[in-house]
Formats: structure tokens, sequence, C-alpha cells
């Protein structure tokens, strides 16, 4: 990977060229920093008014593609006239799509089921927040103790082996959290692909996508496969995943920033 600061005048001109570009971002650990409970994981002024600043360029479409559920994702980013992907692509809406994945919407009440079961064991565990995000949850134990996580592990695997053996659902790891998905062929980067599918285009747009996390790398093999821009937000002691990385959400700032001013200037 490539530090993108660094090289950012070739990668705008880049942009700059392309007829029109399709700009996906994740929310956690991109837009915003990686905090302790996700409820307080806030978009800052200066960010919201970057992205607002970028849209208005009408070469350039805007999407947040997250882990979050949908609703929770649009009254944060809370901005007109783009898309919002939640719980990993399984639900898209915006610019004329509106999509849930019919297999996640029938697993459910599984999904609900098992937020009650692991709400209930894991009530003596200080510091382990439950998720529900109504098509998958999310198991965050960053705030909890070390001395603890063994236990929290035990109980976690013991309540998820039945029904991930019955092949309802999977489990992923991400940043300190566990998450629970229905067993659907479908990821980011599916939704990716979907989101580009499905909106008109003259011709195929420039991808640019954003993210931080193991639930972001198929969404980077689809943006570098259609030959599109691939960034992650993490630094460049990780294994090759994108083709550019930046340090920090502060840095993707940066970036962004630096986009929207070669648009409005018209430089390149």
């Amino acid at each position: 990977m490539k530090a993108l600061l660094s090289c950012s005048n070739v990668v705008v001109a880049r942009i700059k060229r392309a007829e029109h570009v399709l700009l996906l971002i994740d929310y956690d650990g991109t837009l915003t920093p990686i905090v302790g409970r996700p409820e307080l994981a806030k978009l800052s002024l200066q960010v919201k008014e970057c992205l607002q600043n970028l849209i208005e360029n009408p070469s350039l479409t805007l999407g947040v593609i997250s882990g979050r559920a949908l609703e929770d994702l649009r009254k944060r980013v809370s901005i007109k006239g783009i898309i919002y992907a939640g719980n990993h692509g399984l639900e898209i809406e915006g610019l004329g799509i509106t999509y849930v994945n019919p297999v996640a919407k029938k697993t459910q009440p599984v999904i609900c089921s098992l937020c009650q079961d692991i709400s209930r064991e894991l009530a003596d565990i200080r510091g382990a927040i439950i998720e529900d995000k109504g098509l998958t949850l999310s198991l965050h134990y960053r705030l909890v103790d070390e001395a603890q996580l063994e236990e929290l592990n035990r109980i976690f695997c013991n309540i998820i082996k039945p029904r991930a053996t019955s092949g309802k659902i999977k489990v992923s790891e991400g940043k300190r959290v566990y998450e629970v998905k229905p067993a659907v062929d479908w990821d980011k980067g599916k939704a990716i692909a979907f989101i580009a599918q499905n909106l008109k285009w003259k011709r195929e747009p420039l991808m640019v996508f954003f993210g931080d996390d193991v639930t972001d790398y198929d969404g980077f093999r689809t943006v570098g496969d259609s030959g599109g821009i691939s960034i992650y937000v993490g630094g460049e002691d990780t294994e090759p995943v994108a083709q550019y990385f930046l340090d920090s959400p502060e840095e993707v700032y940066q970036f962004l920033r630096i986009l929207s001013e070669t648009f409005k200037s018209g430089g390149s």
C-alpha cells in the first residue's frame, strides 16, 4: 500500500478526470474515530461540511456504508441526496434504491432471540455492549476487563454455536467486536457492486472506497477488481488489502478536504 497523502495530487487528478465517481465511505474508524461505546461515535461538523461540499459536484455520488443499522447511520450522518447502506450492506436506501436482503429479513427473529440470550447471559460482565441492529447484532468488548474476556468468549460461543451449526447465522470478528449476521452470501463488496449496478450511469463510474476493518476487505477487492481506488484506514503495518492507506480518520478528513477544495477551484 502507498501512503495516500504523499501522492494525493495523483489520486485527486485521477478522480477529477473520471466522468463520474462513486465515493463510498465506512463510518466507524473511517469518518469517525473508534470509541469505547458505539453511541459516542459522532460525525464532526467539519467532516459533515466537507461531505456536503463534495456532493455539490454533479459528477460525484456519495454513499456511507457501515455495519450500523441503516436508520442509526442515517441519523448520524444526516445528509440528503446520498446513499446509505447499513448492516454491512444488507439494507440500502437512497437515490432511488431501496433494498433489504430477503434472507436477512427472514432471519431477523433468530437475531432478535440471540440478542436477548446474549444480553441476559452477559449481564454480569461489565463493559460488554450488545448492539441489536435488527438484521445483525454486535457484541462489543473493548471496555471489558482482560480478566473477564475468557469468560465472555466462553459464554458467547456456547450461545452462538447451536445457531451457527444450523446454518442460520455466521460470526465474524472486527476491532474488539463480534459481528453476528445471517448466513447469507452477501458482504460490503457485493453491496458496492449492487449500488453501482442500480444507479443510472452513462459509463461505469470510478469507484472509490474507504474502510478500516476486516468487514471492508470484500469492498476493497470489489473496487480493486473494477479498476477503482481502495483506501485502508489504519496505517501501513497491515497486510496490503488496499492500494492506499491513511493513518486515521483525521487523515481521511484531510484527503476529503483536499478533494473538495480541488473540485471547487476547478484545479487538477
